[in-house]
């Protein structure tokens, strides 16, 4: 059994699920049906298995060192990477006429949850070069895309975000950076930026830093935000890098997960002119950052589900062979052990990890479906939908597998007991590595924020309206199925608690109290997506098994339908608190007062 990935699940929720074949039946992704997509999956995940997973451990012990003012990282990383290029998975989403191989954006956010399983350090590299390109791509001028995209999407030059900075975290309408206007585009750089991750290396030939930065004529706050390209080493016309641009490592950040990833403070501008060209239009850098956070978002959840699957698919195996113990109505303890999988306990837990990390599997892939079906189609209303939708679920995709996707990786070290805590077993790191994911991209409570007081108000709550159809065709193709009478009437009663609680928050007088429980909001929501993604897979399985099945593949599909039962039995019924909290407006949270915490 694979440690990274099990395909058969994902195989399972693509062309039985959610029907990836009618993507593959339009003109734009006619190239990639179910034979392509295997095979491509097939070496990504060849690649994760040979050159990613051998590196893991060792990558996590040996963090990248600061030497003589340049950040030195594994030395194996560039050999997986460079396989990764040879293999073409940096220009994989690319339009060909950017030199790219037009895949759809499902395939591509696979196969960097496949690496990410494998070893979410080293994908990061890759993950963070395809970002930044792909923003270049949308919003950079022919001429930067000509200079910048080829080595970029070939694996030779790697990019960063630049937005955080030490004295605003999140608060990007408080940073620092100054662009001061030299000839056109070009801008001289100085300022300090914070977390940067993959800011500094020796891997790649040139590391390409998209830059938040104020120029002298910007507005106060966000508005005042522009865009820039910062190369580590000045570009020629020629596109050959020359000297190095007057960016400074000031220090390496020593996190808890992700260790093998260089995540650095630099500075710019500290020694001499450090060089930057404005991307699109001034005043405009938010939005542009906005257009790759919301894919990142994405991604950054689906990289949580797949490391949840890693430490799920370990658990199991190890729950599979690990002999401990006797059932409780065995008290002969000369009798022999059985393996731990026996015990009804152990089962929860792997029961809880099976549901959210496929649940969290089928929220991903039906949001990566969006963005490739808003591509393919050719209907602007139909687009302007799926769009209104996307930005719905957006948040939710985010951060439902963060949370509770690392909860299955809790579940797998309480698994493994002892031996789960320590470093010869891999299910500390995927838990370490994994808890980053509900930081990146935006934290857990910005996401509610951006739900409750965002998402849901947009054009009179159009989008909740869209969500609430489609979960309403699932709840009819069960009923018609028959045996989920229960699930059905359960999943009624989330959506009538959805609706009450969203309509009290938004007609709050008080802004604050009305969004004092957004976070709950935000993860109530996500659990009654994932009810009903559930629901659709144990319709889709029970269909399935009417058919007739063998023995492998019955067992299979009868699995969906248990972990589908778990969800809504153990899982849904939070949400329904959850919900209750967010339409009585409780300002619990927000009337404590800060002396109250510890008295003066």
């Amino acid at each position: 059994m694979s440690q990274v990935i099990h395909r058969r699940s994902i195989d399972f929720l693509l062309h039985e699920v959610l029907g990836y074949g009618d993507l593959a039946g339009t003109p734009r992704f006619s190239a990639f049906d179910r034979a392509a997509v295997t095979e491509i999956l097939d070496t990504a995940q060849a690649i994760a298995e040979n050159e990613f997973l051998p590196l893991a451990a060792e990558m996590d012990a040996q963090e990248p060192r600061f030497i003589e003012g340049r950040a030195h990282a594994h030395p194996g990383a560039k050999r997986a990477l460079d396989a990764c290029a040879q293999a073409g998975l940096f220009a994989a989403g690319f339009d060909p006429d950017l030199g790219g191989l037009g895949m759809p954006v499902t395939v591509t956010t696979l196969i960097n949850g496949t690496l990410a399983a494998a070893n979410i350090a080293l994908a990061n590299y890759q993950f963070l070069t395809v970002a930044n390109a792909n923003m270049l791509a949308a919003f950079g001028t022919d001429e930067q895309k000509a200079l910048f995209l080829p080595p970029m999407l070939e694996g030779r030059w790697f990019g960063t975000m630049c937005l955080s900075e030490p004295q605003a975290g999140s608060s990007l309408s408080d940073i620092r950076t100054r662009a001061e206007p030299v000839e056109g585009r070009l801008h001289r750089i100085t300022g300090s930026k914070m977390w940067i991750s993959g800011g500094e290396h020796e891997l790649a030939e040139n590391i390409i830093h998209m830059v938040l930065a104020k120029r002298p004529d910007g507005p106060p706050g966000v508005k005042g935000i522009s865009l820039f390209i910062v190369p580590k080493y000045r570009v020629g016309q020629d596109g050959t890098p020359g000297a190095r641009n007057n960016i400074a490592l000031a220090g390496l950040n020593h996190k808890m997960g992700q260790r093998g990833t260089t995540n650095c403070l630099l500075n710019f501008g500290e020694d001499g002119d450090c060089l930057g060209y404005l991307v699109g239009e001034p005043h405009q850098g938010l939005a542009y950052m906005f257009h790759m956070m919301n894919e990142a978002r994405i991604i950054v959840g689906a990289n949580s589900t797949m490391t949840g699957m890693a430490g799920y698919l370990y658990s199991l195996d190890y729950a599979r062979t690990r002999q401990q113990g006797r059932r409780p109505q065995n008290k002969d303890a000369t009798s022999p052990q059985v393996p731990i999988i026996q015990h009804a306990d152990v089962r929860r837990m792997l029961l809880a990890q099976k549901a959210a990390v496929e649940g969290a599997l089928a929220l991903t892939c039906y949001c990566t479906l969006l963005v490739d079906r808003m591509a393919a189609t050719p209907d602007a209303a139909e687009r302007g939908d799926m769009h209104l939708l996307l930005e719905l679920l957006t948040p939710m995709a985010k951060s439902w597998p963060s949370e509770h996707c690392l909860e299955a990786n809790k579940h797998a070290i309480q698994i493994l007991g002892g031996y789960g805590y320590t470093r010869d077993y891999p299910v500390e790191r995927h838990y370490r590595d994994n808890r980053l994911n509900a930081i990146h991209e935006g934290a857990y409570g910005i996401h509610g924020l951006d739900l409750l007081g965002r998402k849901v108000r947009q054009q009179d709550g159009r989008a909740l309206d869209l969500l609430v159809l489609e979960i309403g065709r699932t709840l009819d193709a069960a009923e018609t199925q028959g045996g989920f009478g229960t699930e059905v009437a359960d999943l009624h009663a989330a959506l009538t608690a959805m609706g009450r609680a969203t309509r009290a928050a938004l007609a709050a007088p008080d802004l604050d109290r009305g969004l004092a429980n957004a976070t709950a909001y935000l993860d109530a929501c996500g659990h009654t997506v994932i009810a009903w993604l559930w629901l659709r897979q144990a319709v889709t399985a029970s269909r399935a098994l009417a058919a007739g099945l063998g023995r492998g593949e019955a067992a299979f599909y009868s699995g969906k339908i248990a972990a589908c039962r778990y969800f809504f039995r153990y899982e849904l019924p939070r949400a329904l608190h959850q919900f209750a909290l967010v339409e009585r407006l409780d300002d619990t949270c927000l009337s404590i007062t800060p002396a109250e915490f510890l008295g003066n």
